[in-house]
């Protein structure tokens, strides 16, 4: 597995191949260390590429790298999540510029059924804590859910701080390596979320400080991994509406607290809203109804004639949401062995049928 890792880890590190052309070579070579181990005159051809990618494989530095880098994270409780693994959280694989490896601290369940990023202005108002601290608490007692955000100043850190206070599991993302804290008086507030059941999480390396640009490629990740991202206070321009605006194109819900026309940290939240981008809501209730995450009805046992009368892909969809009360369109893919049209084809089906339910964040659930 160590060596494994390696050519995990030495494949973030080849220089100018970023995720998406990172996909490619493994969608091609199966693993990293057949990447590596690939011709140069084949690794040009792939997408992406070109001669002067391909060379930099045969750069011995990436995996000198990658083993220092490996011994750091053995030394500091950080724990890798690759992107063709199990634990990589099953929404962010779905887009296609996710990173190819998570550093993470914690042990926060990251296939929870009802992920939420709570994002905002760094320059918050008494109005916006109030609106942040009541949405988490109005969420205490949701089952299943994970609260994300980004560790950042104003909205993010009280969001975060509410839920370890109430016990609710929190994911931090970061825009630089472990071995950094910005804000630098947010690493206490990082400790407590992985003591208190959560996580931090960051896609870049040890050594990475906090550069400006690296904050809009980790807003990426707190879009990616979560079904609906609520914006409590924004300017018009900010972190927090490139978050929503991301989350927008990933498909994803997106919620903005309305404020006062004259009130400019709340410019942006009323912008999204005009605009169709954001679902308004005011509490956690227009949350639960925004995503259809009310309380959940007891399953009605399915007529026997009915299951005799559905094919075979259906009944397997079927079999498999009976287990849960939901269950992400990324799980049935995953355990149903149907591939992408075949399972695209059957839940459009099933759900004309009116025997299954779509929800948002392209989960499913028995209707």
């Amino acid at each position: 597995m160590e060596k494994e890792w390696i050519y995990r880890l030495a494949l973030t590190f080849v220089k100018l191949v970023g995720p998406k052309t990172g996909r490619a070579l493994l969608e091609q070579y199966g693993d990293a260390e057949a990447v590596f181990n690939a011709p140069v005159k084949q690794l040009k051809l792939i997408d992406g590429m070109g001669e002067m990618k391909a060379k930099a494989f045969k750069d011995l530095e990436v995996l000198k790298r990658a083993e220092d880098e490996l011994t750091y994270m053995a030394d500091n409780g950080i724990t890798p999540i690759w992107l063709q693994d199990d634990n990589y959280p099953e929404r962010l694989k779905a887009c296609v510029d996710s990173p190819l490896l998570l550093y993470a601290k914690g042990n926060a369940n990251l296939h929870a059924q009802k992920v939420i990023a709570i994002v905002g202005t760094r320059k918050l108002t008494e109005y916006g804590v109030k609106l942040t601290e009541d949405l988490v608490q109005g969420l205490k007692d949701v089952e299943d859910v994970l609260i994300t955000s980004g560790l950042a100043d104003g909205i993010d850190t009280i969001a975060h701080r509410q839920c370890v206070k109430l016990g609710i599991p929190t994911v931090g993302v970061l825009g630089h390596g472990h071995d950094k804290m910005y804000p630098a008086g947010n690493r206490g507030l990082a400790k407590e979320i992985c003591e208190k059941g959560g996580a931090v999480l960051t896609e870049y390396p040890s050594g990475t400080l906090a550069m400006k640009d690296n904050f809009p490629m980790r807003n990426r990740i707190v879009a990616g991994m979560s079904d609906v991202t609520i914006v409590v206070e924004s300017d018009i321009k900010g972190g927090a509406l490139i978050t929503a605006r991301l989350a927008s194109s990933y498909n994803r819900e997106v919620a903005a607290f309305p404020g006062r026309v004259s009130d400019k940290r709340s410019s942006g939240c009323n912008e999204l809203i005009r605009t169709n981008v954001a679902a308004m809501i005011t509490n956690a209730d227009d949350l639960l109804e925004l995503m259809n995450w009310g309380k959940p009805k007891a399953a009605k046992p399915m007529q026997k004639k009915l299951l005799l009368a559905l094919t075979t892909e259906e009944q397997i969809l079927i079999d498999l949401l009976q287990t849960k009360d939901m269950l992400h369109a990324d799980e049935l893919l995953n355990n149903s062995g149907l591939n992408n049209s075949v399972l695209a084809a059957t839940l459009l089906t099933l759900e004309m049928q009116g025997l299954i339910k779509a929800l948002p964040g392209k989960m499913y659930r028995i209707n």
